[in-house]
């Protein structure tokens, strides 16, 4: 599956990734010490959703722009986060999870970005001018590796690919692994595209045999029913995360699962720990 990422910026799998993201971050920062906030595939950080790209699938009506429209104050946050980039009451720009995560920062918090593609690297470079954030280009599963342990006791990996390799969910599954022997205690998110819930299935039982103590599943799944052939919603593990964040998590997966349900459909959200 290709997932650049300009044709989908605003999507529901970043309605939902971002929404997630920043409830989770928000809850580590509960506590007041410093966290490292570490983006393995970092894309463009800033999105037009007017551009030939974004206009192209036109994904960003089924997904940011339902957000908008829904009155339901548990995604405040999230509309909060996508308005900071735009002027006025409809979206025309939408934040990558560099511009996201560089709101989120604290004055003791570090953010470090990592893109691989160098027309992006350099788009991303620009875009995060004038933030603290430190711009890498280098292979997203090296760095992941190579900056583990990060400087500070607490921090956040996110593993959000463009599933363009057929091997994106083998190089995951090896680099988690080898992530989680350096930094046990470390919380990772790693974001994927669902297609069949059979593919998927298989893939979850090969993280499953990790054998990771404290790994969250969730998964949204737009229609009540796999549709061939298309995109049928997104999922993200999340290592380690904190009770705040767990706690909080069941009324915000609702809000979203109803702003985003297709017609005809309920959609569907799915939990569960796949721990050792």
């Amino acid at each position: 599956m290709n997932y650049r990422h300009s044709f989908h910026a605003g999507n529901s799998a970043d309605v939902v990734k971002h929404s997630l993201l920043i409830a989770l971050v928000r809850a580590l920062q509960q506590k007041p010490g410093a966290l490292t906030l570490i983006d393995t595939h970092a894309g463009c950080g800033l999105y037009d959703l007017g551009g030939a790209d974004a206009g192209r699938t036109g994904e960003a009506l089924q997904g940011v722009l339902r957000a908008f429209a829904d009155a339901n104050p548990v995604l405040d946050d999230y509309r909060a986060a996508v308005q900071a980039v735009n002027v006025g009451a409809e979206p025309h720009f939408y934040p990558g999870s560099p511009r996201i995560l560089a709101q989120l920062l604290r004055p003791q918090d570090f953010l470090i970005l990592n893109e691989k593609h160098p027309e992006d690297a350099y788009t991303l470079r620009g875009v995060m001018r004038g933030t603290s954030a430190a711009v890498h280009e280098r292979d997203a599963y090296e760095l992941w590796l190579a900056l583990l342990p990060p400087r500070t006791a607490r921090g956040v990996v996110l593993v959000d690919p463009p599933f363009e390799q057929t091997d994106e969910r083998d190089r995951i599954t090896a680099t988690l692994a080898a992530a989680h022997r350096k930094w046990a205690h470390g919380v990772t998110v790693i974001w994927y595209p669902l297609k069949d819930r059979a593919t998927h299935w298989q893939w979850r039982e090969q993280v499953r045999k990790l054998g990771i103590p404290k790994l969250l599943r969730v998964e949204h799944w737009l229609y009540d029913s796999d549709q061939p052939g298309i995109y049928n919603g997104a999922g993200l593990y999340i290592v380690n995360p904190p009770y705040a964040f767990t706690q909080a998590l069941p009324p915000l997966l609702e809000a979203l699962r109803a702003a985003l349900a297709p017609e005809g459909h309920q959609g569907e959200i799915i939990t569960d720990w796949l721990g050792g």
